[in-house]
């Protein structure tokens, strides 16, 4: 790994932004410094902001791209070298790609077995094809019959490290709105209406046969093997305790601030997606990011379904006073980290991985700014 020096960088560090300069060796971050350049080597920023890498904890991207169109599956490593560059150009580092086990629906991608997907991962891995740290976090479909059975494969697998525990069965949880559900369904998985109607009568029924002892068996099974628990779309005050109960140290887009409020109380941290931020609220209908944010209820942003969502976002909470420079960045890079078991990195501070990116904010029409992300490095290699 060759050395590298940054300087006339604004800093963004855990508690201000300083205009100085970053010293990299081998792979680790060595020297902060908030005035000096260490001579006259080193690349001259010109004022861009250094951030630490970003630390995506819940995307769909992967899945997205292994299935761009309903029904439509695509080549597993054409798939996550196209997912890999994305999540890069989007300032991450390291992510966490979300793969949904368990789906009664025979048509869906996560009613299908992941095994070629886990090692198509592996593989690119080995030979030095990607850009990003990748891991794993799968999210289990508690109704679904076949959830258990298509989690076999990542058993004891290095790179799993996170589960969350979902329910969409429609009429609670993030469906509580049914004609929302209605319109997702139909839409995104190119459903019609007379399927929409009989999956949600099917779903009740799957619900009250597997849903409690599908997640008794992963709640054991993350205690059992020191797996990180997450909730997910919890939305009363009895889903929060029930996830607190069982061990959960996450809480994943809660739907309500009762419920994101509750999961603080109980020592649980809020994860919200940067999309919610942008687009000023939650697609489901469901509470904003924004307005946990103003409460002090949000933790962390993932990018869900848009991975440049995350430094979008980060630069909205910033330019709508919430939050500071330092408090955004933290929930995109710091915190996922520290919620994952990732000591190694998520702030510029030296003894940590050099997982940096160069950020350069433009003024845009009408006033707006916009970010963009110009260069990004892992472990103190250039990967765009």
């Amino acid at each position: 790994m060759s050395d590298l020096v940054i300087k006339n960088a604004r800093l963004v560090l855990p508690q201000e932004v300083v205009l100085g300069s970053v010293q990299v060796k081998n792979g680790l971050i060595t020297a902060v410094d908030s005035g000096g350049a260490w001579g006259e080597t080193g690349m001259d920023w010109q004022g861009d902001y250094l951030l630490p890498g970003f630390v995506e904890m819940h995307t769909d991207n992967f899945e997205r791209h292994l299935m761009p169109r309903p029904k439509v599956q695509w080549a597993e490593v054409p798939a996550l070298m196209a997912h890999d560059a994305e999540v890069a150009a989007a300032g991450i580092t390291t992510v966490f790609d979300a793969l949904g086990v368990g789906d009664a629906d025979p048509d869906s991608l996560r009613g299908s077995t992941w095994n070629t997907v886990i090692a198509t991962i592996d593989q690119c891995a080995q030979q030095n094809l990607l850009r990003a740290d990748h891991h794993l976090h799968v999210r289990c479909e508690l109704p679904a019959p076949n959830t258990i059975d298509l989690f076999q494969p990542f058993i004891g697998h290095a790179r799993l490290s996170l589960i969350s525990l979902m329910d969409h069965t429609p009429g609670q949880r993030q469906w509580e709105n049914i004609d929302v559900a209605r319109v997702y369904y139909t839409g995104k998985k190119g459903w019609s209406n007379e399927k929409f109607e009989r999956q949600v009568a099917l779903s009740a029924e799957l619900q009250e046969r597997y849903a409690q002892p599908h997640r008794s068996y992963f709640v054991d099974h993350c205690r059992s093997h020191g797996i990180a628990l997450a909730s997910h779309d919890d939305t009363t005050v009895a889903h929060v305790e029930q996830a607190h109960a069982e061990g959960a140290s996450m809480s994943e887009f809660p739907t309500t601030v009762l419920a994101a409020r509750t999961a603080h109380q109980r020592g649980l941290l809020n994860v919200m997606g940067g999309p919610n931020v942008v687009r000023g609220g939650s697609h489901s209908g469901n509470v904003a990011a924004s307005e946990l944010a103003r409460h002090g209820l949000l933790d962390i942003l993932s990018s869900d379904y848009v991975p440049g969502s995350m430094l979008s976002a980060v630069l909205r909470l910033v330019d709508d006073g919430i939050l500071s420079w330092p408090q955004a960045v933290a929930t995109v890079t710091h915190h996922p980290a520290q919620a994952t078991g990732l000591k190694d990195r998520g702030q510029i501070a030296p003894g940590l991985r050099a997982d940096l990116i160069q950020v350069r904010v433009v003024e845009m029409a009408h006033g707006q700014r916009h970010a963009v992300v110009r260069s990004v490095w892992r472990e103190g290699v250039r990967v765009l």
